[in-house]
């Protein structure tokens, strides 16, 4: 089959195109709006940029009566935001924060969940969470697009504290993903979760694997964190 998006018909009961850039991982963003309400929202469209240094983006549609989302609107007035990892554990809180509230409205109330004060940045993270993201805001690039929901807001940030639990970590200090089973959004109305995994190792130099591997230390050869490079 072959169509045009928003052009041609594609023949199907339900649009393809989502379905067909899986799995995304899932930026459950948290912020506080500049009268002091913690926001929390599932964003599909999410992804790191770079490692060094450490930058993170997410995507965001306007509301469907066309309105800029909360997350992005306080990112922007107070210059910070934080990655919450969502887990198959947490998946029914992710779809209720996922749900249209007024500005005033504290998902974390409305999910039950418990908050973790950000370190560095005045924001709440996701208690239960195994791994958040402290972000200062950089930037956002306004995309218009069609209809009420079209238009998107690419948000981007500089990661400058990392959260991770102990007990999310391997004996070989590792993340352990398989144990988290991070979610992921499919298309349509799906999800999935990491159940497996498989390692390659591409040959070339070590600059190129600290690259693959994401390791700023030893992209820049610095120890100044105090870290063993191996």
């Amino acid at each position: 089959m072959f169509y045009q998006p928003g052009i041609t018909a594609h023949g199907l009961p339900h649009d393809p195109f989502k379905s067909c850039v899986v799995p995304r991982p899932i930026g459950w963003i948290s912020t506080r709006s500049v009268q002091g309400v913690d926001n929390l929202a599932p964003y599909s469209q999410f992804t790191n940029v770079s490692f060094d240094p450490a930058m993170v983006m997410f995507s965001s549609n306007q509301t469907t009566d066309g309105r800029r989302k909360d997350t992005v609107t306080n990112a922007e007035q107070t210059g910070v935001f934080i990655w919450n990892m969502a887990t198959w554990g947490l998946r029914e809180q992710v779809n209720v924060s996922a749900e249209e509230l007024p500005p005033w409205e504290d998902e974390f109330i409305r999910t039950g969940l418990l908050k973790s004060p950000g370190v560095i940045v005045a924001a709440s993270r996701v208690a239960a969470s195994p791994v958040q993201f402290e972000c200062e805001y950089m930037q956002t690039v306004r995309l218009p697009g069609n209809g009420p929901m079209g238009t998107v807001d690419v948000v981007f940030g500089r990661v400058v504290g990392v959260h991770i639990a102990d007990s999310a970590l391997t004996e070989g200090g590792k993340v352990d993903v398989l144990k988290l089973r991070p979610l992921a959004r499919m298309g349509y109305f799906e999800y999935t979760s990491v159940e497996s995994s498989f390692e390659m190792v591409i040959p070339g130099s070590s600059k190129l694997l600290a690259g693959l591997e994401g390791s700023a230390l030893k992209n820049s050869g610095s120890v100044a964190d105090g870290a063993m490079l191996p």
